[in-house]
């Protein structure tokens, strides 16, 4: 009996999980919650939505956990099954490119055409051009400027983490991580100052309601990537990674570089391009 369930093959056959079902049943009862919320349908809305989303976090928590198990003690995730991995991880990384194109078109589609004939209501709003009138923007060499050093400096320690795993040293993963982490929680508090002190809001305008929904997307990516690296600096301590073995590292590194990417583009076409020749011309 024990020779027919030998496993012969390179591929992992998981098995029956509680967690797409948990989670399913935990993104309907958040989405619900904050639906009825926005509406003021229910006084107990808030507490379903958080409800919710204590469901979506127990879900990833445990799931990743399960995924881990799976990799570091139960031995299931072979180079066959790590191909599929970077493949999974690769679609993601493409559906996240696609989810920013999204908010790039709708800056671009009012930035390039302010003055639309079409749109009545836009051509009411920019006066024709782009910043609209009224419209007081970041200054590009302060703030935003700051926060693409932190970025970009983000980036070579994060390789230099990786680089330092390949050659087995620990401690210069460890720090690494930690020096990258540190940064990382640096920009959300950079980018937090900034929004306190932006002279537009989110409603009301199609300047704010575009420049805040790019950028805040990413914020919301940085401390999502921020998560991710302290999820491996616990591990690294751990002793979980090897230099041929530490996929979810590489994955973490992979993201980490996609966030910088996308700043790069969101720091050129909104900050620099859409200041406004004001500051342009002082610098």
């Amino acid at each position: 009996m024990a020779e027919a369930h030998t496993k012969h093959h390179d591929y992992h056959l998981v098995d029956p999980s509680p967690w797409p079902f948990v989670g399913s049943v935990s993104a309907f009862v958040m989405a619900f919650g904050a639906v009825t919320w926005l509406h003021h349908l229910f006084s107990v809305a808030p507490i379903v939505f958080g409800l919710g989303v204590l469901g979506v976090l127990y879900t990833f928590v445990g799931w990743w956990r399960d995924v881990i198990n799976e990799a570091q003690f139960e031995g299931f995730h072979t180079r066959v099954v790590q191909i599929s991995h970077r493949y999974g991880m690769i679609l993601f990384i493409a559906s996240e490119v696609m989810f920013f194109v999204a908010w790039f078109w709708a800056y671009f589609n009012v930035a390039l055409f302010p003055g639309s004939e079409v749109e009545a209501s836009r051509l009411a709003f920019t006066h024709g051009v782009w910043p609209p009138v009224g419209i007081e923007t970041f200054d590009p060499w302060h703030l935003p400027l700051l926060n693409t050093l932190i970025l970009l400096t983000s980036g070579t320690t994060v390789t230099w983490a990786h680089h330092a795993l390949l050659e087995n040293d620990r401690q210069g993963v460890k720090w690494g991580l930690i020096l990258t982490i540190l940064l990382g929680m640096t920009f959300t508090c950079v980018q937090a100052f900034e929004y306190s002190h932006a002279a537009f809001t989110f409603s009301g305008n199609i300047y704010g309601a575009t420049f805040f929904m790019a950028t805040g997307f990413h914020g919301a990516h940085v401390l999502i990537g921020t998560i991710f690296l302290i999820v491996c600096l616990v591990r690294t301590l751990k002793g979980h990674f090897t230099p041929t073995q530490h996929l979810g590292f590489e994955f973490a590194a992979w993201y980490w570089h996609f966030v910088d990417v996308v700043w790069l583009f969101l720091f050129a076409c909104i900050y620099v391009w859409g200041a406004g020749a004001e500051h342009v011309a002082a610098h």
